[in-house]
């Protein structure tokens, strides 16, 4: 899969299969997603590369171990966030070239935080929180 920001200063290349596929409510995505659900899926790193462009990046001082999330310096496409100690990239659906690729999400994750105008199929498993690990 191959993908990039708006403008398209950055540019990537997936060679991994996505390991998970989610719709995340949390109160953070929304806002990078302007008030919608975040629809992300996960890669090994070793399966993510940027072709072109450099990242800019962000993480929260004032938290312990905060996610850095990558984006576009220039059009402020959000690309990916990476978590501490995680060694995978959670990219988003919509940067893809063909977010047809994206296919479906496996879960709905952080529904505590879900808003009244966030549409969720009924069969989708759905968590408050993080799913428990398997």
């Amino acid at each position: 899969m191959q993908g990039g920001c708006y403008c398209g200063n950055l540019r990537f290349e997936i060679t991994a299969d996505p390991v998970h596929k989610g719709q995340c409510h949390c109160r953070e995505c929304q806002y990078f997603a302007s008030g919608g659900m975040n629809f992300y899926f996960v890669v090994p790193e070793s399966g993510f590369a940027y072709t072109q462009g450099t990242p800019a990046t962000f993480a929260r001082s004032d938290l312990d171990n905060p996610v850095t999330r990558e984006f576009c310096g220039n059009c402020g496409t959000p690309v990916l966030t990476r978590r501490p100690n995680f060694p995978m990239a959670i990219v988003k659906a919509g940067v893809l070239d063909n977010p047809a690729e994206y296919g479906d999400s496996d879960v709905a994750i952080f529904m505590k935080d879900a808003q009244p105008f966030h549409v969720l199929a009924d069969d989708k498993p759905r968590f408050d929180g993080m799913p428990p690990r398997k």
